[in-house]
């Protein structure tokens, strides 16, 4: 998925479909607050996705650069990373089912990359 728009659409149809049956097996206890903050879970499972897409190393530098500097038009109510580091948790689970709805079946057949990796004590040797 190529298109930011066409991933958001695809990330937020299967949340709608998600939430209702991830909300039937939450257990109320009246006292835990449920506040809405400005970005949705799918617009945080699509940064998500996309920063993995796009093969950023560090995700801070990710979110300056690409999200606040290139994507502020797309995504006008972004929070500051450091408030986005905080809503993340709220997205693992549905981001975990997500992603396990994508995987593809098994074909039998597995590729194994066998390159040698330097370490820089013998006894790490093995654990590569």
């Amino acid at each position: 998925m190529d298109n930011l728009t066409e991933l958001y659409c695809h990330i937020d149809d299967f949340y709608q479909q998600f939430k209702p049956e991830f909300d039937a097996h939450l257990i109320a206890t009246g006292r835990q607050r449920l506040r809405a903050c400005q970005i949705s879970v799918a617009e945080i499972m699509t940064i998500l996705v996309l920063f993995h897409q796009l093969r950023y190393r560090q995700f801070k530098a990710f979110y300056y650069h690409h999200m606040l500097g290139m994507m502020k038009r797309e995504l006008p109510n972004l929070p500051s990373y450091s408030r986005f580091i905080k809503l993340v948790p709220r997205s693992i689970i549905p981001l975990c089912s997500y992603l396990q709805s994508m995987m593809g079946d098994c074909t039998g057949i597995s590729y194994i990359d066998s390159t040698k990796i330097a370490v820089c004590h013998n006894k790490r040797i093995y654990r590569h």
